[in-house]
């Protein structure tokens, strides 16, 4: 006998399983021949004695060699099974199978949970995915507005002087009281619904042959649009303001009144055929908030996207040059926004406006014509909209609260005075060229730009307490707000 070769071991038949296991001194009886014609099913592993070259019982001291190959049976690293290879075959009871599943097992489908139908009809009345929908392109987009830091001349100015006209109670006409839109699915297809009838889209012709386009929503009964006022600016002075309604009804609108420091503007349409929105309060807007915002980006009137709430507060500059800026502060949003969309509102899930979609950040180095929504967009918060919107509807004019002082632009660690104006609430609180504001009311303020934002977010009239410091040394001063128009 070659004693390399595979010993032959009879294969036991199945046993008791309350029996001892067999020992290796004991002889196995031969297990009969199971019948050749059963299928194989999933619920019957294959009947002992299948196949052809068993493996030795436990405790056996033999060699364990394969005659074919001199490769182990249990080893596999890689590669595909040989068809001549012996297929596996318990040898005792309880021997467990090899992990490789057989191909006639079937193939486990759980149940469905016991509240499917809950679920289903959740998945309807529940918001869908938040998903950008915008994915289309204008021939023609005449304004473009971007986010830009630290653009234009070395110093901004937050005042322009002492000699400020007196602070007096402005009237409140009645804007953003709608009808309750009663909105309470938290569908962006029910507050689309509801809102689209009060968005409209404007054509904007100036008299040196500018144009833009833009967006607004009807705020009251009586005709007033509320929008930016770089979509309108060309037509300040000559032109023409074209509206065209979600029912796509075309009228000419006159401009009531713009603030180029808020970048708001109210126009109005004489029998408009359109309901106002209500607004909601932006102060009370929570970052992660679902919203949405409606508009006519790239010339697209009625084009809805949705989104959240990104940031709150964001201090944004919009505009080509200091004396034309804006200071914003701004809520941030992912909600799709592109030119075009200035103008229109973000509004929350119970389709109440809580702020004015205005500008976008673009791309580094991104060339005109190539701007467009990167998920970084910001809208005017409706708080302070309501109250210029209401100014402009009064006095065809609005303002905004100054210290009376001008800051480095490019400065950073805080806002340096470059110059106080004679008389003015900064220098009645005894703020000197050289000082470094570093928080305005406990809110800290790291550059020029935060500051002016931090300021404009009050009204002429309030005090604030600003910390600063001067020589190293801090120091703190209250200053009383004075307004100036703009």
């Amino acid at each position: 006998m070659n004693d390399d070769a595979e010993p032959t071991v009879p294969t036991p038949a199945p046993a008791d399983p309350t029996a001892a296991p067999p020992s290796a001194n004991q002889p196995v009886p031969s297990p009969p021949t199971p019948p050749s014609t059963s299928p194989l099913s999933g619920l019957t592993p294959p009947a002992p004695g299948a196949g052809a070259f068993p493996l030795r019982p436990p405790g056996s001291g033999a060699a364990y060699r394969q005659t074919t190959g001199g490769r182990s049976t249990t080893q596999r690293s890689f590669g595909q099974p040989d068809p001549q290879e012996p297929r596996f075959r318990p040898v005792y009871p309880g021997q467990a199978w090899p992990t490789e599943q057989p191909q006639y097992r079937p193939m486990y489908t759980p149940p469905p949970p016991p509240d499917w139908h809950q679920q289903q009809a959740r998945s309807y009345s529940a918001e869908p995915p938040k998903v950008n929908r915008v994915v289309a392109i204008a021939a023609l987009v005449a304004l473009v507005i971007g986010v830009l830091a630290g653009a234009g001349a070395a110093t901004a100015v937050v005042a322009l002087g002492g000699n400020n006209p007196p602070v007096t109670e402005q009237p409140d006409p009645p804007v953003g009281n709608g009808a309750d839109p009663k909105i309470r699915t938290g569908s962006v297809s029910a507050v689309a619904a509801a809102l689209l009838p009060s968005v409209v889209q404007l054509k904007v012709q100036g008299s040196d042959n500018s144009d833009a386009t833009g967006s607004g929503f009807v705020i009251d009964n009586v005709g007033h649009i509320l929008t930016n006022n770089h979509v309108v600016a060309a037509a300040a002075k000559g032109g023409s303001i074209q509206v065209v309604t979600n029912g796509n009804k075309t009228a000419t609108a006159r401009l009531v009144g713009r603030s180029p420091a808020y970048d708001l503007a109210v126009v109005q349409v004489s029998g408009l055929d359109a309901p106002s929105v209500q607004f909601g309060r932006s102060e009370q807007a929570v970052v992660g908030q679902d919203v949405v915002a409606i508009g006519s980006p790239l010339g697209l009137a009625g084009t809805v996207t949705s989104g959240i709430i990104s940031a709150k507060n964001r201090p944004v500059t919009t505009g080509d040059s200091v004396d034309q800026a804006s200071y914003i502060s701004a809520l941030q949003t992912d909600a799709a926004i592109n030119p075009g969309n200035s103008g229109g509102p973000l509004v929350d899930m119970n389709a109440r406006v809580i702020g004015v979609n205005s500008a976008i950040a673009t791309v580094p180095g991104a060339g005109e014509g190539q701007s467009g929504s990167i998920g970084l967009g910001f809208a005017i918060p409706i708080d302070q909209a309501r109250r210029t919107a209401q100014q402009l509807i009064a006095n065809g004019k609005a303002s905004y609260p100054v210290i009376g002082a001008s800051v480095d632009m490019q400065f950073e660690g805080g806002a340096r005075v470059s110059a106080v104006s004679a008389g003015s609430p900064a220098a009645r609180a005894g703020l000197r060229v050289g000082d470094v504001v570093t928080a305005v009311n406990n809110q800290p303020v790291d550059s020029a730009e935060v500051l002016i934002v931090a300021i404009r977010t009050y009204q002429p009239g309030q005090a604030v307490r600003l910390a600063y410091e001067r020589a190293g040394r801090a120091r703190t001063a209250t200053v009383t707000l004075a307004q100036q128009i703009g």
